[in-house]
């Protein structure tokens, strides 16, 4: 049984869905790391010829190698250096505000 709703079809109820697929489903959802609506709706696309363009993006993976990557130590030492970097030095900001500019 197939349910809708108008007015945009916001809504279908599909039951009695065999096993295979719903585990053919859920690996593609894993697999593109979105949720299982979104990947029915990604195979409705493919099948019928209909671009999602709004709803899709390019998701790149030339950087994925360096996550996870650092030591606990270069982790902490970039934090370290982020904080150092992100204290405001209220002298700057006083010159700023009297209207003498940063320079």
């Amino acid at each position: 049984m197939i349910e809708f709703v108008w007015g945009g079809m916001k809504a279908i109820t599909i039951r009695n869905i065999p096993p295979e697929v719903v585990r053919a489903i859920r690996r593609k959802a894993e697999k593109e790391r979105t949720s299982l609506n979104k990947a029915v709706i990604g195979l409705i696309e493919e099948r019928l010829g209909v671009t999602g363009a709004k709803r899709h993006t390019t998701r790149h993976h030339d950087l994925d190698f360096l996550a996870g990557s650092w030591t606990r130590q270069e982790g902490e030492a970039f934090d370290q250096a982020l904080a150092e970097q992100r204290v405001i030095d209220a002298g700057l900001w006083k010159g700023a505000a009297s209207g003498r500019g940063l320079l």
